[in-house]
């Protein structure tokens, strides 16, 4: 539901880019290259519409955040 822009790797990527690792540690990481976790960040990039990565980890986050508030949103509410 968080994203249909992006693929299952773009967003693990995103995941480790939270986490404030570098493209070598997100690369030993996932078990890539870190020419693929480039590809990865640059196709994200692309899609959203980010001109950095530090846009695309904010980006990522107000998606989170939006996701959290959409589960509490549908969270039946329990008796007094």
């Amino acid at each position: 539901m968080t994203n249909l822009l992006l693929t299952q790797a773009e967003i693990n990527v995103l995941e480790l880019l939270l986490e404030g690792k570098n493209n070598r540690a997100i690369a030993a990481t996932l078990v890539v290259s870190v020419r693929t976790v480039e590809s990865h960040i640059s196709n994200a990039l692309g899609k959203t519409g980010c001109e950095s990565r530090l846009q695309l980890t904010l980006w990522w986050i107000r998606q989170l955040a939006a996701e959290q508030r959409i589960r509490a949103s549908t969270v039946p509410s329990l008796p007094a």
